[in-house]
């Protein structure tokens, strides 16, 4: 793949991770923000590299892979910024609710075991801004549920393409 290919992804990855970090419209992310970005990707990227229409499934997949991997990196590390300036991320303020809802279904030691991780990265980020726990798990997290709603995407925008270069 040429170097030029990898640009409308890296864009379009990163205009998802900003907009999945901004708290109203982060709830929309990976259904709505990933896959649009995705589909803008393939658009981008006929009209940057001249593609072949009809695009192929394996290209229009890459595509939406790839823009979902950006966007797993760039919110990575925007989270991981601002929970470093403010010492606080959602996480650190939901937790108590968390407890309260977790605790209604008894697990017993598991659940205490469980809560101690829990509280200690609460504490982590309170205290020094970091845990590194709390940053393998965001990215993990992001990582498989941005990739799979790239591909979804990509496979959206791989029809919507498709039909147009029909007509």
């Amino acid at each position: 793949m040429d170097r030029k290919n990898y640009l409308p992804p890296l864009v379009c990855g990163f205009g998802a991770a900003v907009l999945t970090t901004v708290p109203g419209v982060k709830s929309f992310g990976c259904c709505l923000i990933i896959p649009f970005a995705a589909i803008l990707s393939l658009f981008l990227d006929h009209k940057i590299n001249k593609s072949e229409l009809p695009f192929n499934f394996k290209h229009a997949m890459l595509l939406g892979l790839l823009t979902g991997i950006f966007a797993t990196l760039f919110a990575t590390f925007f989270d991981v910024l601002m929970t470093y300036i403010l010492h606080t991320n959602e996480f650190v303020q939901t937790l108590p609710q968390t407890e309260e809802l977790v605790r209604q279904y008894k697990l017993g030691v598991l659940l205490n075991q469980t809560m101690g991780m829990l509280k200690q990265m609460s504490k982590d980020i309170q205290q020094n801004g970091f845990s590194l726990f709390y940053i393998v798990g965001i990215f993990f997290s992001n990582f498989f549920i941005n990739s799979i709603f790239g591909m979804l995407g990509g496979l959206l925008g791989l029809s919507f393409i498709n039909k147009k270069a029909q007509k």
